[in-house]
């Protein structure tokens, strides 16, 4: 459940003051959100517990410019979001997929050298691809993947529409396409396999470019 703005935007003020009291009503009022969230990527509530408090101490650590956070509840969750992808990347025999029959996305281990090798040849194509894009193209798809930026915000950005950002990633992803279609061991039906090769892409690639 969303907290109310006004109660964060209180709260924010308060920790901006060093209030401790505030920072763990905060801190009480996120955590449970962020936990179950951060499960989705890691799967391990050790490392959630972890990656979660690691964005919390952040938060106090920095609260003097806590109010310039114009929406601290997305601020939280993306932190929470790269944290993970970091983590995920940092243990490189994981990696999230998409299983080919049931197009369920997963954390699959790729400790086998065969699969470990074929994902290094992904990764070396895929950032080879990325780099040969036109211009325009390959800024969409940086501002959107690498640096987290909303197509709205990316249209603001590049002065154009939030059609054309869609349009240039969409044409980004279709090419990508082309390349891990090799990869993928299992035959699917032409419609699926193209829905769930795109999907396999943005998560590959959300791994693959955390920063």
């Amino acid at each position: 459940m969303k907290i109310d703005i006004a109660i964060i935007k209180q709260l924010q003020v308060q920790i901006q003051h060093d209030n401790q009291v505030a920072f763990e009503d905060l801190y009480r009022r996120f955590f449970p959100r962020l936990f179950n969230f951060c499960m989705l990527y890691v799967h391990k509530k050790e490392t959630a517990e972890e990656i979660v408090n690691d964005v919390m101490v952040k938060i106090w650590n920095k609260r003097e410019g806590i109010c310039g956070i114009e929406n601290l509840e997305t601020y939280l969750f993306v932190s929470v979001r790269n944290l993970s992808l970091n983590y995920l990347q940092k243990h490189s025999h994981l990696y999230l997929v998409v299983a080919p029959e049931s197009g369920v996305v997963e954390i699959t281990d790729f400790s086998n050298p065969a699969k470990a090798l074929e994902w290094k040849e992904i990764s070396f194509r895929l950032s080879m691809a990325i780099e040969q894009l036109p211009d325009q193209q390959r800024t969409v798809f940086k501002l959107i993947k690498e640096e987290g930026f909303k197509y709205r915000e990316v249209a603001e950005i590049l002065g154009v529409s939030v059609r054309t950002v869609e349009t240039q990633l969409y044409r980004t992803i279709k090419k990508l396409a082309a390349i891990t279609n090799t990869f993928i061991d299992s035959p699917l039906p032409a419609k699926k396999s193209n829905n769930n090769t795109g999907l396999l892409i943005l998560l590959l690639l959300g791994c693959f470019f955390v920063r």
